[in-house]
């Protein structure tokens, strides 16, 4: 049995702060002290913020208005035996991942939590080659098969390493954002031989990862903007611990992502 000093921790979490990118069109953080020190004893801030700034989890309510909220998630569901793969060898703008692509490098055991480095956490804001728009519009993203392989794995939640678990041109991107959707669909012909409503048909398919995934009884929920430490783990399997609030009425919530290396069977 593995003692807690042979265990090694892996934060997988990437900073927070005014200058951190919430999702397009969401509320950015915003902080202020409402008291000094002097006079009155301590520091005290105020901040506010959506719940999709920085590393967070989409919780069942933010798809579902059914959905169970924040508080409601178990530590079994947070807290769980997973999975990383690296996919950035194949990191490229508009980049689709597929079931394969996933199982070539690791096994995924049902109910594991998976996450995925796409390679584009290079872009993210705390980084030396930060680039927010190909962070948030131009991110690899999954396959419309990769629903059922959810699915049929059982998988309790999945991280990102970028903007979005959904491809960003299956989001409302594609609208706000029409010169990077006709380019994208001038890869994807190029590259898939496809339009780009022909591999992601609207409305059928729109933003699917999350609207066909986070009601129950799947709940296969996301973590985005993950970072930190996670090309330390690549291909490894850890153990993964998601710490939000319990935010009763949250439909998502900012967190804290780490993984446990080290454990005898996982």
């Amino acid at each position: 049995m593995a003692k807690w000093s042979d265990i090694k921790m892996y934060d997988l979490t990437i900073p927070i702060g005014i200058n951190t990118p919430p999702w397009p069109t969401y509320e950015p953080l915003v902080i202020k002290f409402f008291k000094r020190l002097t006079p009155n004893g301590a520091n005290g801030q105020l901040l506010t913020h959506s719940n999709h700034v920085g590393t967070h989890l989409d919780g069942p309510l933010h798809f579902d208005t059914s959905g169970r909220d924040m508080a409601a998630l178990e530590l079994t569901k947070l807290c769980a035996p997973g999975v990383v793969v690296d996919l950035s060898d194949q990191a490229e703008d508009w980049g689709i991942y597929t079931p394969q692509d996933i199982e070539k490098r690791v096994t995924v055991k049902e109910g594991d939590i998976l996450i995925i480095n796409t390679g584009y956490h290079i872009y993210g804001w705390d980084s030396p080659t930060a680039d927010e728009r190909r962070y948030m519009l131009r991110h690899p993203g999954p396959s419309m098969d990769f629903i059922e392989w959810v699915r049929a794995k059982k998988l309790r939640w999945i991280g990102v390493d970028c903007g979005s678990a959904d491809h960003p041109m299956n989001t409302k991107i594609r609208e706000w954002e029409p010169m990077e959707a006709a380019a994208c669909d001038k890869v994807f012909r190029a590259r898939y031989g496809k339009g780009l409503n022909e591999i992601y048909e609207w409305p059928d398919t729109y933003q699917a990862m999350h609207y066909k995934l986070f009601g129950r009884p799947y709940e296969s929920i996301h973590a985005e903007c993950l970072g930190g430490d996670i090309e330390l783990l690549s291909n490894k399997r850890v153990v993964v611990g998601c710490f939000p609030w319990k935010l009763v009425d949250g439909e998502s919530c900012i967190t804290r992502i780490v993984a446990f290396d080290g454990f005898d069977d996982v």
